[in-house]
């Protein structure tokens, strides 16, 4: 008979961990949640120091990247480019509510793409909170913003391996370089776009047509704190965007290049004493690397028990089906694995399950894309379904505008089955 004690330790442990992680009892860090449930994993036997070895090896550049973006995003945050950038916005407006929205929709695309998921929300949500407050707006008359900034921040970290953390890992365990990437997402991220927008605008035009006009009165130039360090950023961000695509000729890990950015822009920014370095270390996601750290463990043991084998066979047939089925399938199966169970350990577990086939190459790439899709969008069919959501919520509750688990899972259950049905089917087509 067959032993079925090692995958149900490692399934009760895994289940432990996520009730540690989203419930969060007697207010546990979501990271030493994660670490405990490695522990866990550790005692009953389920993982070895091989299994760290190889989870260090798997999330060192990827928790470089993110700690050297944030740092980046939090000095041109002090210095006010994304304030300066946002009252633009508003002037570009011209006093129309609905193209405000576009705008704002728009401006979170290109933070998100730049400075991740993670990096959008930190940087977009109180700018884009603060903005609204300016112009007089309500909670209600605010709904439709916040919530696309909060919606976009997911479906538009797809284009470059720097825009979501799941992006590097995947890349990463995959040897997909940064061109390679970027070819490959191009019409899936432009259909992402377009598809994301015509849902946002679908849902919320009634509401859009009732507010009130918005005004040009914010001076662009006093959101500028410190005009020196405002035009290095600028510089710095110019030259890691250069930098990524000749890196990924030369073999550099995005790390190295975003650190070295960092560097640049800390150094300059200390010295005309606009941030301290302490500061910004502090403000590094530490918790994220933790969480990373012991979530993966935690994946690990499920392999080890035999438990994601389930997975990679029933994917396997999905690829008899041809190239259609096989996307589809993956892509909606991955995305409801992360709304339920967040999207790291989710991305994870698709990576191994792939890892753990043979497939032809082809077929191996249509796997490890599709699973990546269904990991960056699918979070948003619940308010748990990744980081960067709960931080948005976390943050909106700060300010006052509380989002409920009602108002966001029927917002998440209308917009994201679509667009991810768009943005797959344009990867399989592609």
């Amino acid at each position: 008979m067959p032993n079925w004690s090692t995958p149900i330790t490692a399934a009760s442990v895994f289940l432990l961990t996520l009730y540690l992680i989203l419930v969060r009892p007697k207010g546990l860090s979501i990271s030493n949640g994660a670490l405990l449930g490695a522990g866990g994993c550790w005692v009953m036997g389920l993982i070895s120091r091989r299994d760290l070895v190889e989870v260090a090896g798997v999330i060192w550049n990827a928790t470089f990247a993110l700690v050297g973006i944030i740092v980046i995003s939090q000095i041109l945050d002090r210095v006010g480019l994304f304030r300066w950038g946002a009252r633009h916005l508003v002037r570009l407006a011209g006093h129309r509510p609905t193209r405000l929205f576009l705008l704002i929709c728009t401006f979170t695309t290109l933070v998100s793409i730049i400075f991740s998921n993670d990096g959008s929300v930190i940087i977009v949500t109180p700018i884009v909170f603060e903005l609204l407050s300016a112009l007089g707006y309500r909670r209600r008359q605010m709904l439709p913003f916040v919530l696309a900034c909060g919606f976009i921040a997911d479906t538009m970290s797809l284009p470059l391996v720097v825009s979501n953390l799941m992006n590097i890992i995947t890349a990463d365990y995959f040897g997909l370089s940064f061109l390679e990437y970027a070819r490959v997402m191009l019409w899936p991220s432009l259909a992402s776009f377009l598809a994301s927008l015509a849902i946002l605008y679908l849902v919320f035009r009634r509401t859009l047509v009732t507010l009130p006009p918005a005004t040009d009165d914010l001076d662009p130039r006093e959101a500028i704190i410190d005009g020196p360090t405002f035009r290095l950023g600028l510089a710095v961000i110019t030259a890691v965007m250069v930098f990524f695509f000749a890196g990924s000729v030369l073999g550099w890990p995005v790390s190295l290049i975003i650190l070295i950015g960092a560097a640049v822009l800390a150094v300059g920014a200390g010295r005309r004493r606009v941030v301290r370095l302490g500061d910004l270390l502090r403000s590094a996601p530490w918790e994220v690397v933790i969480f990373s750290l012991g979530m993966y463990l935690v994946v690990f043991g499920l392999r080890n028990a035999g438990l994601i084998g389930l997975l990679a066979r029933w994917w396997e047939q999905l690829a008899e089906g041809g190239r259609a089925s096989l996307v589809l399938g993956v892509g909606f199966s991955s995305a409801l694995l992360s709304s339920v169970m967040n999207n790291h350990p989710s991305v994870m577990v698709g990576a191994l399950a792939i890892n753990s086939l043979s497939p032809a190459p082809s077929v191996q790439e249509a796997m490890v894309y599709a699973n990546l899709v269904g990991c960056d969008l699918g979070p948003k069919l619940t308010p748990i379904g990744s980081l960067a959501t709960l931080l948005w919520l976390h943050l909106l509750r700060q300010r006052g505008l509380a989002i409920t688990w009602q108002e966001y899972l029927k917002a998440g259950l209308v917009l994201t089955p679509p667009v991810l049905l768009v943005v797959l089917a344009t990867l399989g087509l592609s």
